[in-house]
């Protein structure tokens, strides 16, 4: 007997794209997609685009508040670049949901480089 995919429509997988890609929440499917390693070649390279932006913010938000914490002449600027770089995660999250609803590549130039060399290396 055949086994069937509940996500065989792609209105269905063009929305299990998009909760990759939701900002903070996002990286929690992601990182069980690459877990499973059950996923296609478009869910996964979104997987692992996900998890690479999220633990570059993650990584950049906290060497950005442990800077503006032992520094007191630096703080206030440290603290503005924080909230900025956490907007810029933001926005790149939302225009990546803009690209996939207009069903264009996920490609970022740098980014996906990174996160198909080192996610692919470390995860599945």
């Amino acid at each position: 007997m055949r086994k069937t995919n509940p996500f065989e429509n792609s209105d269905l997988k063009q929305l299990q794209l998009f909760l990759y890609l939701i900002p903070v929440f996002g990286v929690f499917p992601s990182l069980w997609t690459l877990y499973c390693r059950q996923a296609g070649r478009e869910e996964m390279a979104a997987s692992r685009l996900s998890v690479t932006l999220a633990f570059g913010w993650l990584l950049g938000y906290i060497l950005l508040a442990a800077g503006a914490d032992s520094s007191e002449s630096w703080k206030l600027p440290l603290l503005v670049t924080n909230s900025l770089f956490t907007s810029g995660y933001f926005l790149v999250s939302t225009w990546l949901m803009f690209r996939l609803w207009q069903r264009q590549s996920l490609r970022l130039p740098l980014i996906t480089r990174i996160s198909e060399r080192v996610v692919r290396k470390h995860l599945p």
